[in-house]
């Protein structure tokens, strides 16, 4: 369609004569017709841009030619040339789309404007035809592009070897994956749209959930942790879980969690425990034999001090003697009792308990030796902490041994200006964790020394330990699904942490 030629529509040739001479000296191609019928051949032949048509002609008047020209091209522009009296005709030419409409006799200044104004509508039709031929190519590349995305964003959840479970902002799930199913038991037609997060998960895992919201209000985060979740069969599987509420303009819109399927990788661990266990058996044999040796000597020179206080009815040296046996017999209670655990499978055993109870007992059972040695105990326990389902004999054990190991390092300390202090704390920990803190201002540790903690039969204490109180405390701890850390500076003191998990009491 050319915008520089004009159909010029008349049953009055003198009309278009006119018309014509003043169009062409303007510099527009002009084609013309007498008729409406013949017009509408022209205009399908040349493609006008602009069509001038007469309103009342015999047989199709000027209102059909406009109707008729907008049925074959839209964008055409048409101005309607009327009489005297004729508005209502114009104004209804203006309802069927005419761009203008100019009165007889025609002046050249009106035409010009006219001809102006078709030429603005039919540029502004062009850019935004060919805006819209843009669009609709730019709407097609980016939903090919995110049709692509998601497709890919769908094999990707679909083959993750992580459980991921999606629900609206009822909780209602809209997303199980095949590695959700392979952890719960349950079939994608089982619970999409059927079931609801508190449905699956149990009322703790939602109550975590819950608390993940509070923990970042803005994204409505829960970090990883591990937790056991129970499947269709009952089973109890081992899991690293996280979640995350979806906002939209601060409101809720859905929810997402992630599960990391843990049982092979607890089974290898178990393995690897159990495989370093027997390992270990050499060497316990060989470390058994130093201890038991250097107990044998301990009876040996006791045997000797009773032997010289009965023969020669010295009972100095007889109470001596018998004291140094009774020494060596819980030497050998504790060599034994420590072996026993470390080398027993032991699955804790939750019951109702107060921990900051179990804490004050080791602190009452320390206290005279503590007392005896000049070495004070403070307690600093979070009065947050009640009744919870914990193995209180995880709890109680774990202590003694450090609490005991950091009155040691008290003793051993060189430094006799100090005042030494042990510190146990307790801190309950948004992720249903308990952490007991042991701080002591004793000898401290040189980090080689802190490296060889764990390892069977290291001892800082010389002939005087065994080395196996540290193995039996972290396997104890790791028993219970807890993790144990130290950290130590050399002349400033130690602390040891304990971080096991706990389970509400339900009513």
């Amino acid at each position: 369609m050319d915008i520089n030629k004009i159909l010029v529509i008349d049953d009055e040739e003198a009309i278009i004569r006119v018309l014509s001479i003043s169009l062409k000296s303007d510099g527009f191609d002009v084609v013309t017709a007498t008729s409406g019928k013949e017009g509408l051949k022209v205009f399908q032949k040349e493609s006008p841009g602009i069509v001038l048509t007469d309103i009342k002609m015999p047989g199709m008047d000027g209102i059909e030619v406009l109707k008729k020209i907008k049925d074959i091209d839209s964008a055409a522009e048409v101005i309607i040339i009327t009489g005297h009296g004729d508005i209502d005709n114009a104004i209804e030419a203006l309802k069927y789309g005419a761009s203008d409409f100019i009165n007889k006799p025609i002046r050249d200044e009106v035409l010009t404007i006219a001809l102006e104004r078709a030429k603005e509508r039919f540029e502004i039709k062009r850019k935004l035809k060919n805006y819209t031929i843009n669009l609709e190519r730019e709407v097609k590349v980016a939903t090919t592009e995110l049709r692509r995305r998601s497709s890919f964003l769908a094999k990707l959840i679909k083959s993750s070897n992580d459980g991921i479970v999606a629900a609206d902002k009822d909780l209602k799930i809209v997303m199980f994956n095949p590695g959700a199913e392979h952890i719960f038991g349950y079939s994608q037609q089982d619970v999409i749209e059927r079931m609801s997060l508190n449905e699956l998960l149990s009322a703790d895992i939602i109550d975590l959930f819950e608390e993940g919201i509070h923990y970042d209000k803005t994204t409505g985060e829960l970090p990883w942790q591990d937790i056991d979740i129970t499947s269709d069969s009952g089973e109890k599987n081992p899991v690293r879980f996280a979640g995350t509420y979806l906002y939209e303009k601060k409101k809720v819109t859905g929810s997402v969690a992630f599960f990391q399927d843990l049982r092979e990788i607890r089974r290898l661990e178990n393995q690897l425990v159990r495989s370093e266990r027997l390992a270990a058996i050499g060497q316990t044999i060989a470390g058994m034999a130093h201890g038991v040796k250097n107990i044998l000597h301990g009876f040996k020179g006791g045997s000797y001090l009773v032997d010289i206080g009965i023969e020669r009815n010295d009972s100095i040296k007889l109470k001596k003697g018998w004291d140094m046996i009774q020494r060596n017999v819980e030497r050998t209670s504790s060599l034994v009792m420590d072996l026993l655990s470390y080398s027993k499978e032991r699955i804790p055993e939750y019951e109702k308990c107060y921990p900051n109870k179990i804490a004050v007992d080791v602190c009452e059972l320390l206290e005279n030796i503590a007392n005896e040695n000049h070495v004070e105990i403070i307690n600093d326990f979070d009065d947050s902490i009640s009744v919870v389902l914990m193995d209180p004999r995880t709890i109680h054990r774990s202590l003694m041994n450090i609490m005991t190991n950091a009155i040691d390092a008290c003793l051993f300390d060189e430094d006799t200006s100090k005042n030494w202090r042990i510190t146990l704390k307790t801190v309950q920990e948004n992720n249903r964790h308990i952490r007991f803190e042991i701080t002591d201002n004793g000898a401290g540790m040189r980090d080689e020394v802190k490296e060889k903690l764990f390892t069977s039969f290291f001892s800082t204490k010389g002939h005087r330990g065994t080395g196996l109180g540290l193995l039996v405390t972290r396997k104890m701890v790791e028993e219970h699904n807890g993790r144990i850390s130290v950290a130590s500076r050399l002349g400033e003191g130690t602390t040891f942490t304990i971080r096991l998990p706990y389970e509400m009491v339900k009513d």
